[in-house]
């Protein structure tokens, strides 16, 4: 069992509370399975009322959710009595739980008002994310605007995303998780090496790790459908961030070819890179205990019929 899951089963084997069953409209979340299978749910209309419903009828093994307005600056409070709800289900049930951090987050801007909103909001979402009992908040690994160098860029990445790490001193703090992007404009990070200068610039930060979304870096140049694409790909970043950092992967296909430099998500199967290199993914050691969560288009019936078809890609022959 990998790191991740060991946070997250502590209440493995406990008999779900009334709440938790309610919950999920009668029948309890599962999880805890080598590479738990889940997506992005909606929490429009409660954190819990309504997100672990929607992951209960998906098939959902761990979730991701926003606390804020992804497109937006505004960091509401949300609900004591929902957090609670929401972190009771997902621990008894076994479901790692993550948050994604609002797109607008840039921490390489040149604009000073955006680099501090970028902490605020940072910020806020990692305090969510406790409260939540999450075990990581993803993050945009962001661009050098302005026209800076990227060493300028990293700089500043140093100077106001370290002192947030060192801020997550609780054992029950989530990890900051870098995200690289699909390689649009000055990026920060597209492929994985160029997680190795943003790592460096954070000094290997112990609560930092890594998201790694199959179209992004499909997108960036990592060619995942072709022979052996997938484990050359993992290893690569191994390879540049050292093993066990590797903390949550989005699982997507892809609308356009590799190397595109467009982040356009499928449904599984469905893309450029389709079904196979996901089997693949399933085997790789550094996987072990690694959740998956599906950011794909459609409606409810389709991200569940995604969620199964990577179930069966872990479970089959």
């Amino acid at each position: 069992m990998g790191p991740l899951m060991a946070d997250a089963v502590s209440g493995a084997g406990a008999v779900p509370p009334a709440d938790a069953m309610s919950l999920t409209g009668g029948a309890p979340l599962t999880g805890a399975a080598r590479n738990p299978v889940g997506g992005h749910v909606p929490v429009a209309g409660g954190l819990a009322k309504v997100g672990l419903s929607y992951a209960r009828e998906m098939g959902a093994e761990a979730v991701q959710v926003f606390v804020a307005n992804p497109r937006g600056w505004a960091m509401p409070e949300g609900s004591a009595r929902q957090d609670e709800e929401f972190r009771e289900a997902c621990l008894t049930a076994s479901i790692p739980a993550y948050v994604h951090a609002p797109y607008l987050i840039n921490f390489g801007s040149h604009t000073e008002a955006t680099a501090q909103r970028s902490v605020d909001s940072a910020r806020h979402s990692l305090r969510r994310g406790r409260a939540i009992g999450a075990l990581g908040v993803v993050v945009h690994t962001g661009s050098a605007t302005g026209g800076a160098p990227r060493a300028k860029a990293l700089a500043q990445v140093r100077e106001l995303v370290l002192p947030l790490l060192d801020e997550l001193d609780e054992d029950d703090a989530p990890w900051l998780l870098l995200e690289p992007t699909a390689g649009q404009g000055s990026s920060l990070c597209s492929r994985v090496w160029d997680l190795g200068p943003y790592f460096d610039a954070l000094d290997h930060h112990p609560r930092l790790g890594v998201c790694l979304d199959t179209c992004h870096v499909f997108a960036a140049g990592h060619d995942l459908a072709g022979p052996g694409g997938m484990k050359q790909t993992l290893d690569a970043l191994v390879d540049t961030v050292g093993p066990g950092r590797l903390r949550l992967i989005h699982a997507n296909d892809s609308k356009e070819a590799v190397g595109a430099h467009r982040d356009r998500h499928e449904n599984i199967g469905e893309g450029h890179i389709g079904a196979e290199p996901f089997r693949e993914l399933f085997t790789h050691p550094e996987t072990e205990g690694v959740a998956l969560t599906i950011e794909t288009p459609g409606p409810k019936a389709q991200h569940a019929a995604d969620v199964a078809r990577l179930k069966a890609l872990r479970d089959g022959p």
